[in-house]
């Protein structure tokens, strides 16, 4: 972003203010809401998993901060971890589809990572995660 040159330092300060809440505000816009969460996990698993798993409710969790989601299968909610938005949607679907098959399996025996592995981009997105991971745990990273 380029601030014109004669502007002076509060009115910099103000416009980059201004600046940081538009792009806020478009990427909340482009992040889907809890409801299309579970519409997209509904339709993930009738593609994916023969609609066995069967979700209550899918939302987005400030919590998860050192997984990328959760499960609870006696009553089918899934959380994801919001540091998912911005990530490519087959990335997002397929954390979706992990916990799915969660739903229907508990554990991460072959019977689990046959079912994951329907998901044609499940491999390339478990390195888009490890790479993300990667990025914010390596020492000189920003983030904490």
């Amino acid at each position: 972003m380029c601030v014109p040159a004669g502007f002076s330092p509060a009115e910099e300060r103000r416009w980059i203010a201004v600046m940081v809440e538009r792009i806020r505000t478009k990427e909340q816009r482009r992040q889907p809401s809890d409801e299309q969460l579970l519409q997209r996990a509904r339709d993930l698993s009738r593609r994916y998993l023969d609609g066995r798993a069967a979700p209550t409710t899918v939302r987005w969790s400030a919590a998860q901060q050192s997984r990328w989601g959760s499960c609870t299968p006696s009553d089918g909610t899934i959380r994801l971890s919001e540091r998912l938005r911005g990530t490519p949607s087959w990335v997002l679907d397929y954390v979706i589809v992990h916990e799915l098959a969660h739903l229907l399996i508990g554990n991460h025996g072959d019977d689990f990572w046959e079912l994951v592995g329907r998901y044609p981009r499940s491999e390339r997105a478990r390195g888009f995660l490890d790479g993300l991971d990667y990025a914010a745990n390596s020492p000189g990273s920003t983030e904490e």
